[in-house]
């Protein structure tokens, strides 16, 4: 199966799928942290969306997808999108930043540029959005600890020909916010292990 997930540089969800077996890319415009450059695409990844596309991953070896892709994965930027970002969009009572404002819409349509691939299936993922940036309507929503995290963090997934993400490994009790504890790192956009592995196992 040809799988390409966009907006990754860690490798996660790509690596969970090439164990799997399957013909799996990632693709960022920062450089893979994965350690799996040979998988890697750096650059733009909306010329590659709909399939049909010949590209160079990292270690300089060119690839060719016939079709269209099996599934996309997409992790897009939520700087502008989160609603963690609402005193930043309205600093006053009845005030919205216009600036960031446009930053958001502009997120939105990058956002849309997933969703609306040409592909059977898709899965974007991002955090709970603003409502004013008016994105469709979320999936599916997991947790970490759905997936034996020690830490949770609530996950919205947008989906299109795949069935929701069921709990693999359900941790009970109260456990630490992951945001929290990684506030301000670059840690906090990471896909967990537990999750990129089911995303493997259930829609491979």
């Amino acid at each position: 199966m040809n799988v390409l997930v966009a907006c990754e540089e860690s490798q996660a969800v790509c690596l969970a799928f090439r164990e799997k077996g399957h013909n799996a890319f990632s693709c960022d415009l920062q450089e893979c942290s994965g350690g799996a450059p040979q998988y890697h695409i750096l650059g733009d990844v909306l010329p590659l969306l709909n399939g049909n596309c010949s590209f160079a991953t990292m270690d300089g070896i060119r690839h060719t997808i016939t079709g269209r892709w099996d599934l996309i994965i997409a992790h897009p930027p939520c700087t502008y999108l989160s609603n963690v970002g609402a005193p930043s969009m309205f600093p006053r009572p009845g005030v919205i930043d216009i600036c960031r404002y446009q930053k958001a819409m502009a997120a939105k349509k990058f956002f849309l540029e997933f969703l609306n691939a040409d592909c059977d299936h898709i899965c974007v993922e991002n955090p709970k959005p603003l409502s004013c940036v008016g994105l469709p309507p979320k999936s599916d929503q997991i947790d970490w600890t759905d997936f034996g995290g020690e830490f949770s963090k609530k996950t919205y997934l947008w989906l299109k020909g795949l069935p929701p993400l069921f709990a693999t490994c359900p941790v009970c009790g109260k456990v630490p916010s992951w945001t929290a504890c990684v506030r301000g790192s670059k840690m906090r956009s990471k896909t967990f292990p537990g999750i990129a592995a089911a995303m493997a196992a259930q829609w491979g």
